[in-house]
């Protein structure tokens, strides 16, 4: 956009200077003894972000150290709430580079989806070790950097781990690899849902009320598509990195339809409706809402695959099957959303104090990521794009920050 003050190349650049010269020595388990604590530091202290640092903090292996938003309330929030000194509150939206330099050893990054390629490329830079949220981008350009970020991060000897819950679960872990190892024979199609209520109510009002207030906009990242990624990538990732899972490789093309049917503000869609076509003439219908469904069912979450010889159900929150000739029958994935953060909490410890730095949860989520990009595509440009194509994709999306505080 040509008034932006601040692009994304700049943010890049500027952490790539600044961090150019500091000197960090990552070890393995040596570094931390066996009664220390990692010092993290937590970056974007909204709604999400408070609930992740305090499963953080009762993991037990860590030390809720700095806070990072660029709202002032937001972060002496989560100041108060963790103990943080103001010293090590940060504002604005290059603070995050002053807390990369104040002693962390590691960041969870809950910012909005833009910022995430930005300031994981500033941690892995600086030595630290790496938390993201989903989604990891919100561009293929983006995707890339997350990519380069964690190959470079096994380099460096540090850690760096996406965080989708549904690759943490038993049940869900223990059903791929059935269907994997031949459980429901040769795929035939598949179907992946994701069923929902608007959960961007406040940002609407605020948005509604306040419309050209640059602040405003950011704290409603939600009804921004260069933000947030738009529905398809921000939420309905979650179905589609199952899906993703199960066909075990990206499709061949994609093509669909997306409208803002009910939502009365930003440049998100509120549903879209993609077909992905895999090899072997394999078809998923995938289809989301972001509006009441006024009690119609099934609601949420959910993958189905339908196979030669079974069928695999899944359901977020819900049963995780395999019904057929190999049946298997699974079991209730209620508390994924908190129990999978756990899992994941847990594994980015070990791997920290233990000197497991492979990094195995980057490539598949960047190829997720990448996937709600094509059906995303599909559906603006009212077309069929090929994966092929959509991997070699430069177009970077970038939000308006002029009237921010740099």
């Amino acid at each position: 956009m040509s008034n932006n003050t601040i692009t994304r190349r700049d943010l890049l650049a500027g952490a790539g200077a600044a961090f150019a010269f500091t000197v960090v020595s990552p070890q393995v388990a040596r570094t931390y003894a066996a009664n220390s604590k990692v010092k993290f530091g937590l970056l974007g202290c909204g709604g999400r972000g408070t609930w992740i640092a305090d499963l953080f903090v009762k993991n037990g292996g860590y030390e809720m150290f700095a806070c990072y938003d660029y709202f002032q309330d937001r972060v002496d929030a989560v100041g108060e709430k963790f103990n943080v000194p103001a010293e090590r509150r940060f504002t604005t939206l290059s603070g995050y580079k002053k807390l990369l330099d104040c002693g962390v050893d590691a960041v969870a990054i809950e910012s909005p989806p833009y910022f995430h390629p930005i300031q994981a490329a500033a941690a892995v830079e600086a030595g630290k070790h790496t938390y993201v949220a989903k989604p990891i981008a919100v561009d293929v350009p983006g995707c890339k950097t997350i990519e380069q970020s964690g190959k470079k991060a096994t380099e460096k000897k540090l850690a760096f781990q996406i965080d989708f819950q549904t690759r943490a679960n038993e049940f869900y872990i223990e059903a791929l690899k059935r269907v994997h190892a031949g459980a429901i024979g040769d795929f035939a199609f598949g179907e992946s849902t994701y069923h929902a209520d608007i959960p961007w109510g406040g940002h609407m009002e605020a948005l509604a009320k306040d419309p050209n207030n640059p602040e405003t906009q950011l704290r409603a990242w939600g009804m921004s598509q260069e933000l947030s990624g738009d529905i398809i990538t921000e939420q309905n990732i979650h179905t589609l990195d199952v899906m993703n899972w199960i066909l075990q490789a990206p499709p061949l093309r994609a093509w669909g339809t997306g409208a803002r049917k009910v939502r009365p503000i930003g440049s998100c869609y509120d549903t879209f409706t993609i077909t992905y076509e895999y090899a072997n003439n394999v078809g998923v219908a995938f289809s989301s809402r972001q509006f009441p469904g006024y009690d119609t069912q099934p609601e949420g979450i959910r993958n189905r695959m339908f196979g030669t010889q079974g069928v695999l159900e899944a359901e977020y929150g819900g049963q995780v099957l395999i019904r057929g000739k190999n049946f298997y029958r699974g079991g209730q994935t209620g508390s994924i959303y908190q129990d999978g953060a756990v899992n994941n909490i847990a594994t980015f410890h070990k791997s920290i104090t233990e000197g497991k730095f492979d990094n195995p949860t980057v490539a598949p989520s960047v190829q997720s990521n990448m996937i709600t990009i094509l059906g995303r595509t599909a559906a603006y440009e009212k077309r069929v794009v090929a994966w092929d194509e959509l991997i070699k994709s430069t177009k970077v999306m970038e939000p308006n920050f002029k009237g921010l505080k740099p």
